[in-house]
């Protein structure tokens, strides 16, 4: 039978591609571009009737995603244009990404309440120098829009004094027009200008379905709306997305699980969970992790990205495993590394983590916090409801370790989103 030159080409291109790709595997660091070039050759492979080389079904536990969702939420009052503001709410966003949409939706609560305009917020880290504007990490353009006729947003208050003291208030987790009305109105009658700061619960995991009953309409705006990362930084993200499919794709074709684990948190314990019947506490470090994909079926072969930066000699267990188990630095382009891995002033890697974790194919959370919380959230909102949180049972069903936000659908998500 006469074979297709073309063929013949793609397949040697791609074995080529492939032993460079083993190469890079063995080093711990995946070039984008390469993953790239073999994405081309997938796809003269795929053209052809006769192609040399075929994709292997995806074997495994996984679940097709559910339909996405759409915003179904109450629609708020429309300013009129050139309305005239009350004065200024301005705010930094701290904690890291999962909290930012609860510190928006608090800002765009006082602000409507108020009348007054919202200045487009900074953006702090965990050490006090760690600032950014707000582009450098969220497309402000996105949120300007997003909020269009709900408050108005600035980029920098208007005919505001130099050196001028500008009040700060701290707002409780979940503001209430009452706390609002006795704390922040007569400050902001008096001064125009009121900069918000949030406490917190000591537990950082407040009911989903208390905050979605408090925040909807304002959670809604905020969480499924205001917020996409900025242009560089999102196609970052995709070319991650990309190479761990790539990982996965002769195995399970091209789906890959993330994991939230840091070994600090295993180390001091945070990652633990207690178990209702017997009140034992259960860690879930490398070994437990890589025994509980297992044991629910996922195969050897599966790809598995974790939220560590970088790779710790106590993650080797689970590579034990699934061989294929990375960390940001090792899908991360080199020439990128610099600016968001290894600068030292900002914690980009939150951001890159919690995007990732949205757009795996499973998610596993090791400990129940404000972090898995809103992936869920965001899961939920685009149908991938995959998400695993790991226990001490008998059964090796997947289903039987689904989040109870998916199985209850107790999640704020629901209360804000409505099938397609």
């Amino acid at each position: 039978m006469a074979m297709d030159l073309r063929q013949v080409v793609a397949a040697i291109l791609t074995m080529s591609m492939f032993l460079m790709f083993g190469n890079m595997i063995k080093k711990d660091h995946i070039d984008p571009l390469l993953v790239m070039s073999l994405d081309i050759q997938q796809g003269m492979l795929k053209v052809s009737k006769h192609s040399l080389v075929k994709l292997a079904g995806s074997s495994g536990p996984w679940k097709e995603d559910d339909e996405a969702m759409r915003p179904c939420w109450k629609k708020l009052y429309k300013m009129k244009k050139g309305e005239q503001t009350n004065g200024y709410i301005s705010l930094s966003l701290t904690k890291g990404p999962e909290y930012h949409a609860l510190q928006i939706a608090n800002a765009i609560m006082i602000a409507k309440h108020l009348g007054a305009t919202l200045v487009l917020p900074d953006i702090k880290g965990a050490k006090v120098s760690e600032k950014r504007i707000f582009g450098e990490i969220y497309d402000p353009q996105k949120f300007t829009t997003s909020l269009d006729g709900v408050v108005q947003v600035v980029k920098d208050p208007i005919n505001q004094q130099v050196g001028e003291k500008v009040i700060i208030v701290k707002v409780p987790e979940r503001v209430t027009e009452k706390f609002i009305s006795a704390h922040i109105e007569p400050i902001l009658k008096k001064k125009k200008q009121v900069r918000l700061t949030s406490q917190y619960q000591s537990s950082n995991l407040t009911k989903a379905k208390e905050i979605g009953d408090y925040l909807n309409p304002y959670g809604c705006v905020a969480m499924f709306g205001s917020l996409d990362l900025q242009p560089q930084l999102k196609e970052l993200v995709d070319s991650m997305v990309r190479t761990l499919r790539f990982l996965s794709w002769k195995s399970s074709a091209g789906k890959f699980i993330t994991v939230d684990v840091k070994v600090e948190e295993f180390k001091n314990k945070l990652s633990c969970q207690r178990n209702d019947t017997t009140s034992k506490e259960y860690c879930y470090g490398a070994e437990e992790i890589g025994q509980f994909l297992e044991k629910i079926g996922f195969r050897k072969g599966t790809t598995v990205y974790l939220t560590q930066t970088e790779w710790h000699e106590s993650l080797q267990p689970l590579r034990k495993y699934f061989p294929n188990t990375f960390t940001k630095d090792a899908v991360m382009p080199i020439d990128l590394k610099a600016r968001y891995l290894d600068s030292g002033n900002f914690e980009y890697e939150k951001f890159i983590d919690f995007y990732l974790c949205m757009h795996s194919d499973v998610f596993v959370a090791t400990t129940m916090n404000m972090f898995y919380n809103n992936v869920a959230e965001m899961r939920i909102a685009s149908g991938k409801t995959q998400i695993l949180i790991p226990a001490k049972k008998l059964s090796t069903s997947a289903a039987d370790y689904l989040s109870p936000h998916i199985l209850k659908k107790n999640h704020m998500a629901y209360s804000c989103l409505c099938k397609i």
